[in-house]
């Protein structure tokens, strides 16, 4: 606390805020009125609860001094109306009291009081409860600056990944087609390897562009999850098939193994389903040698269905396994330097828990890594 007062303390110039004093005694509201104008604040008063909530309103202060012991509507029941105000719900209020009973001072705390100092007034201690107080204010503002900051970051991260999502679709469509079509003794080993290397950079910069807009779409609430039954082995399998190709790209070997007996029904999004496998997949492409194995394991407990993707490539050591496993992402350099930014696997863990599984890692510097997820399958 000491470090966030010693930041805050250098953004304070009392002539920026205004604070209304409320008291029904005309000594005691002069008596503060003199103090805080000494220290440079603006100040407004009010002399009873009615015409504080007025001024609430119509001058916007930055804090209110309210005495509680006042005729008519008293200092709780004006505090009470103005959190009820949206208007003015947000200004910090100090309770000034003569009362020294717990109960009172609890009962401030409850119709929506900051702080309280006790009469008489002790002028250090209300200095320094205001400008707490302020501190405070500030900090909130700022939170509110970067919440809106990250807000409009993750908009703009949007409209990005949308807009260059579809022309790059059509581009690594059109790269598959010739890696399809063309043949290495057409073109020669030198243009073949290009054209097989822009459509590596083409997948993962598709893959990428895809993972940022469900990041984000997820991040500014716009990512629904949609629910449906369907056979999980039979997804997998597809998501297999589709990734074949990226696989013998980088001259890896890709199988899958599916040890469920019958048909493994889940309730689950299916789209976040195969962007897991996708990612999963493309993760241990990344981190495997050339001549290297990825196992896709399909095993149920009868409870859940669970899918392991295994490599064998550089794996990690324990010290980042560890990092894996408690950080939010994760970032770091493939086998053939390829820069990870570690939005796949934070997805991935969002995707997972989203759907009511689980996600869990092994891994063996040196020997590879396995990358479990679990679904939840449907009772029968």
């Amino acid at each position: 606390m000491d470090d966030v007062r010693s930041y805050s303390s250098e953004e304070i110039n009392p002539s920026d805020y205004k604070i209304l004093i409320v008291d029904d005694i005309k000594t005691n509201i002069l008596l503060l009125q003199t103090m805080l104008k000494r220290a440079d604040y603006g100040v407004i008063t009010a002399l009873n609860g009615e015409e504080a909530i007025a001024k609430a309103k119509s001058d916007a202060p930055d804090l209110i001094l309210l005495d509680v012991m006042m005729p008519g509507m008293n200092g709780f029941e004006t505090s009470k109306k103005l959190k009820e105000d949206a208007a003015t719900k947000e200004i910090p209020i100090i309770f000034v009291t003569a009362l020294s009973d717990p109960k009172n001072i609890v009962e401030g705390f409850e119709h929506g009081g900051n702080d309280y100092v006790s009469k008489p007034f002790n002028m250090a201690e209300i200095m320094t409860r205001i400008r707490h107080q302020l501190e405070l204010v500030i900090i909130l503002r700022q939170n509110e600056a970067l919440q809106r900051a990250i807000h409009d970051r993750d908009e703009l991260y949007s409209v990005i990944a949308h807009d260059l999502r579809s022309p790059l679709g059509s581009m690594k469509m059109s790269l598959d087609m010739l890696v399809d079509c063309v043949e290495q003794e057409q073109v020669g080993e030198d243009m073949y390897g290009l054209l097989v290397s822009t459509n590596k950079t083409a997948d993962e910069l598709f893959t990428l562009l895809d993972n940022l807009l469900k990041w984000t779409k997820t991040n500014l609430g716009r990512l629904n999850v949609v629910k449906q039954h369907f056979d999980f082995s039979e997804m997998i399998a597809g998501v297999v098939e589709n990734m074949m190709a990226l696989a013998r790209m980088s001259n890896i070997e890709m199988t899958l193994n599916d040890s469920v007996a019958g048909k493994a029904e889940v309730y689950a999004d299916i789209d976040m389903l195969k962007t897991i496998v996708r990612n999963l997949i493309t993760n241990a492409i990344k981190f495997s040698y050339e001549n290297g194995t990825i196992v896709v394991d399909v095993s149920s407990d009868g409870r859940t269905v669970v899918c392991e993707v295994k490599d064998t490539g550089i794996g990690l050591s324990p010290e980042k396994l560890e990092a894996l496993r408690n950080a939010a992402s994760f970032t770091s350099e493939g086998v053939r330097k390829e820069q990870g930014s570690g939005l796949g696997l934070q997805l991935c863990r969002n995707f997972v828990e989203k759907n009511g599984g689980e996600m869990w890692i092994d891994s063996v510097q040196g020997k590879g890594s396995s990358f479990y997820f679990s679904i939840p399958l449907v009772d029968d």
